[in-house]
């Protein structure tokens, strides 16, 4: 009798987080960068084995780290911006988001502002005097949810059928 072939623990899907490729496909960044992010403790997935399963909130932040990387700001000053965050507001960047309020960051290409109300805007590295350019939160946490609930693609449909047609 023929019992139906599991699919190996990478191709399902994690009832309670985002697998590496996932996080690295959403975001934009490679598994390299994600695992020395990890080693460094910018953003610390749980452990499961030795897959790195990361929670909505931590693909979140990844999300923003990598924007700011790619305008140009060094890991450590976006560590720093963390840093304050949890120091100074106590709570992790994706915690400082609501249903109700956007929160954005702000930057001049040298500093980075935290914008958490229409009249209130913290400067997270102080003085600058460049033009700004923004990075919103709210829409990576948006993009986030459309790409958790979009269809899977071709390739990905058809490998299914292909497994399953050798079974």
């Amino acid at each position: 009798m023929f019992r139906a072939k599991k699919l190996p623990p990478a191709a399902q899907p994690e009832a309670d987080g985002f697998n590496s490729i996932q996080v690295a496909r959403i975001c934009g960044v490679s598994l390299r960068q994600l695992q020395w992010w990890d080693e460094r403790n910018v953003v610390s997935p749980r452990q499961d084995g030795h897959k790195r399963i990361y929670a909505a909130q931590e693909v979140v932040e990844i999300s923003v780290i990598a924007e700011l990387r790619r305008k140009g700001f060094s890991l450590q000053k976006i560590r720093r911006v963390l840093r304050f965050l949890e120091k100074d507001m106590g709570k992790r960047l994706s915690e400082a988001l609501s249903a109700s309020s956007e929160m954005h960051l702000l930057t001049d290409g040298k500093s980075i502002y935290l914008e958490e109300a229409p009249n209130r805007i913290i400067n997270l590295l102080k003085n600058a005097r460049q033009p700004m350019f923004l990075v919103c939160v709210t829409d990576q946490v948006k993009r986030l949810g459309m790409v958790a609930e979009r269809k899977p693609a071709k390739s990905e449909t058809s490998t299914a059928a292909r497994k399953a047609r050798a079974i």
